[in-house]
């Protein structure tokens, strides 16, 4: 496949190098340009691009950026883009750690509509609800025992279907979480972000998410971890706060 990937930072910096050693054509790029990537794309086992580039004639486009670089993104940038063709978003919007709020969102849109929203195209919502370690030191084959299971939500099928394969490839059971304005289960602060668990157990988090609970214990939610973080945890303590945090309650 032809991939092409915008913002190499732990997210999608891990994915692009992941995804070439699955032998995919990746494209990666950021919003300086190619020259800014160049050095990165090489390591990587990828090619350099700017923004056009990478979604110009490609099989799927991942997003891997700061939610408030979502609307910085050139108007139009995927009218060409053929239908069938998966725009995976891997974003969180976090208020009060990084991003300016949006009025919409605060109002109680589900994130990824918006985001949606803003790129004029459907898309999916995936690798957004684990830890970047995670997501570089869990992945294992397929059917491998304790294998990490991750959400992906969207409303395309055929998309999904694609978008869910690249998450098998990556070393992580893929399970549909039903439609984008579903993806609110998967987001901060609820039971299936960044807990890493097997698919059983995944569906469970989901189902006990509580609609309108996470906004509501956010900034209680950002004071424990950041007071936490500043302890320097390891991988499986962030996980295990994780867990503690947002139990499963279904």
């Amino acid at each position: 496949m032809k991939i092409g990937i915008i913002g190499v930072g732990a997210i999608g910096g891990h994915l692009a190098r992941s995804l070439a050693a699955k032998g995919h054509e990746v494209r990666v790029a950021n919003s300086r340009g190619a020259d800014a990537v160049r050095e990165f794309a090489k390591a990587a086992g990828a090619s350099a691009t700017d923004v056009s580039g990478a979604v110009d004639g490609v099989d799927a486009v991942i997003i891997s950026i700061p939610f408030s670089a979502i609307a910085k993104l050139p108007r139009g940038l995927f009218a060409n883009l053929r239908e069938g063709v998966p725009v995976i978003d891997t974003g969180n919007y976090y208020p009060v750690l990084r991003d300016p709020p949006v009025e919409e969102i605060e109002a109680g849109k589900t994130e990824s509509v918006w985001v949606a929203e803003q790129l004029g195209r459907p898309i999916i919502k995936a690798f957004n609800s684990i830890f970047a370690a995670s997501l570089a030191e869990k992945g294992k084959p397929a059917g491998a025992r304790n294998r990490v299971a991750l959400a992906v939500a969207g409303d395309t099928p055929e998309e999904k279907r694609v978008a869910m394969g690249l998450v098998d490839q990556v070393g992580f059971d893929p399970l549909d979480a039903g439609s984008l304005q579903d993806s609110w289960r998967q987001q901060p602060n609820t039971p299936a972000y960044c807990t890493d668990y097997g698919l059983s157990d995944l569906r469970r988090a989901l189902a006990s998410a509580v609609e309108g609970a996470a906004p509501a214990k956010r900034a209680e939610f950002v004071a424990n971890i950041q007071k936490i973080f500043a302890e320097n945890p390891t991988n499986d303590e962030r996980v295990a706060l994780a867990r503690r945090e947002t139990p499963i309650t279904a």
